[in-house]
């Protein structure tokens, strides 16, 4: 499906010259203003399937003529890209104007591109992320996730963050072009690096053409004028008892009260949205989607959406971003069944906001590391808990590290917990260096270092304060051992001992048995648990991996270990030899 935009089109005519490109049907919309073609390429090894472009000519009521034409490429080999994400992935979320200016050139007018100005474009770009790759590399995670690079653009240089797209087929220029995205994921995929792009069709930005003209009357839920503002009560949208009207303004209300809400129970609306996100992985390569807004949407879109996506890239994966802390909500968007609605929406996996939160209030907090366990009981809720995405930290909460009261010995705690925890991790860029920041915009400082004129340059051990490599290297070492231990990455999880200020648990695959052991206390503590009637149970000697504490189990399958203040542990279990008759 084609939608063009021009004048004149009531009335009109479209053919095509091309061999192998036939016009199945077309209409005129807006007065003339636009017109929608639809497409059928001929497979089957035509020459002119391969052969780019294909010509169109449109000839007006009035007899007038114009002309454009569609690139038309062979299909690019799969191999090496569209490789998904699973629970051997450590992901970092990247915002592209905050992390590394890698080209110069793309910093202006400087009206819209000034560092002083927290909402302004600040110049970092692609190039700065490919320029850094090595970086990433050393700290140990294997997955980027970059924030929206489509066209964002407006007169007033505030739309850095890439939510307010104004073209969903263009490469925001302050970030570079479409040749630098390629390069940039060629470039990670060489290092063995995956790269996941943020899909946004729950709206459009504010000044997108589409917002002062449409396409369609019923393109968008509402006008400029009158729309009602998005709300987010996801529990009306799992409450199959809940009449529309507590859960209109959630599907269609306009999100912060000024971008246009695009209506997908519009099939035209549904099959641009669909064709964009096949357009961006066959330009890229990429390899799975963020998907902003999730509740948002409606169901049967993204149901729609993932079909169509995986007829094509099967092994791609998806995440949905559910902003809430209860698990019965998060738990009903996560996909992989259907719901009381009988849709299944087809997301791979959700982020785990209600485990984000059991860490923040409950480890960091004033709350109990209990919290941590009574998050985990709710994981046979959601059909694959060991595939949720573990937060540390994002571009739309406070700093880890920016929270009242804070210690660096708490931001390791949470690094942790989130690392040797089942799930996907997913890391905030700077917060592996304990970057400060309280709410938007103040948690998207700039990396220092990625800048022309920065004093300190925090991608070199020799440029971070002791306190930032302290943490580094905390974060760097538990990468490896999860990189290591494939049991930190897909074994099964099993509670050993927890109580107001401490946590243990088991990590098992296989014949590889592993016990962490947390104490998010503010002063040591002497933990004795028994290890009896678990999958723990035959240990006979607990060989340290991480940590200053040596444990050991006595006669009476009980593990002692004292833990220093807000500590970690991780050992690995040599069982008792087996019993031969």
């Amino acid at each position: 499906m084609l939608l063009v935009s021009g004048d004149g089109f009531l009335g009109a005519t479209v053919s095509c010259s091309t061999p192998g490109v036939r016009i199945t049907d077309s209409k005129a919309t807006a007065g003339g203003r636009y017109l929608l073609v639809w497409v059928t390429i001929e497979d089957g090894g035509s020459a002119a399937v391969t052969v780019a472009p294909a010509k169109f000519l449109v000839r007006a009521a009035s007899g007038g003529e114009t002309s454009f034409e569609l690139p038309i490429a062979a299909r690019p080999s799969p191999q090496g890209k569209y490789q998904g994400f699973s629970p051997n992935d450590v992901m970092y979320l990247i915002m592209p104007d905050r992390f590394a200016d890698g080209d110069v050139t793309n910093d202006n007018p400087a009206a819209i591109v000034n560092r002083a100005d927290p909402r302004a474009y600040h110049g970092g770009d692609l190039r700065g992320i490919e320029q850094h790759l090595d970086y990433l590399r050393d700290l140990g995670v294997t997955t980027i996730w970059l924030t929206p690079i489509v066209d964002n653009t407006d007169s007033t240089g505030r739309d850095y963050h890439g939510y307010g797209a104004v073209d969903e087929y263009a490469v925001e220029e302050h970030l570079g072009t479409m040749a630098d995205l390629q390069s940039l994921v060629a470039a990670a995929h060489k290092d063995g690096l995956k790269l996941i792009l943020d899909f946004v069709p729950n709206h459009v930005g504010p000044t997108h053409p589409w917002a002062a003209l449409p396409p369609e009357s019923d393109w968008f839920h509402g006008t400029r004028e009158h729309h009602t503002e998005a709300t987010g009560d996801f529990q009306f949208v799992t409450d199959p008892h809940a009449p529309e009207k507590y859960w209109h303004n959630v599907l269609d209300g306009w999100f912060a009260n000024v971008l246009p809400d695009l209506n997908q129970h519009n099939p035209d609306v549904e099959r641009y949205y669909i064709q964009n996100a096949l357009w961006w992985a066959e330009s890229t390569g990429n390899d799975g989607y963020r998907l902003d807004t999730f509740p948002y949407v409606p169901r049967k879109f993204w149901s729609d959406w993932h079909a169509a996506l995986r007829r094509v890239y099967p092994q791609m994966t998806t995440v949905g971003e559910v902003f809430n802390g209860e698990p019965p909500i998060v738990s009903f968007f996560a996909g992989g069944r259907a719901q009381n609605d009988g849709i299944d929406s087809g997301v791979t996996t959700v982020f785990d906001y209600p485990m984000f939160f059991a860490e923040r209030e409950g480890v960091v907090g004033k709350g109990s590391a209990k919290r941590v366990v009574d998050t985990l009981a709710a994981d046979h809720l959601y059909p694959r808990a060991d595939e949720l995405v573990t937060i540390v930290g994002n571009h739309d909460v406070p700093r880890l590290a920016g929270m009242t009261g804070v210690t660096p010995e708490q931001v390791k705690l949470v690094f942790s917990l989130v690392l040797t925890l089942r799930g996907i991790p997913q890391l905030y860029y700077g917060d592996e260096i304990g970057m400060k920041g309280g709410s938007d915009p103040d948690n998207r400082r700039d990396f220092p270092g990625g800048f022309p004129g920065d004093t300190a340059n925090a991608f070199t051990p020799a440029g971070r304060m002791p306190e930032q490599q302290a943490i580094f290297a905390h974060v760097q070492r538990l990468l490896a051992l999860r990189r290591e231990h494939g049991a930190l990455r897909n074994g099964e999880l099993w509670n050993l001992f927890w109580d107001d200020s401490a946590y243990a648990f088991a990590r098992v695959s296989g014949d590889e048995k592993l016990i962490v052991v947390i104490n998010a206390g503010a002063t040591a503590h002497e933990l004795r648990f028994s290890l009896g009637q678990t999958p723990v149970e035959r240990a006979a000697h607990l060989v340290r991996l991480f940590g200053d504490e040596d444990a050991k189990v006595n006669d009476g399958h009980d593990l002692v270990v004292t833990m220093k203040p807000r500590d970690l542990a991780i050992y690995a279990v040599q069982d008792l030899p087996a019993l031969t008759q």
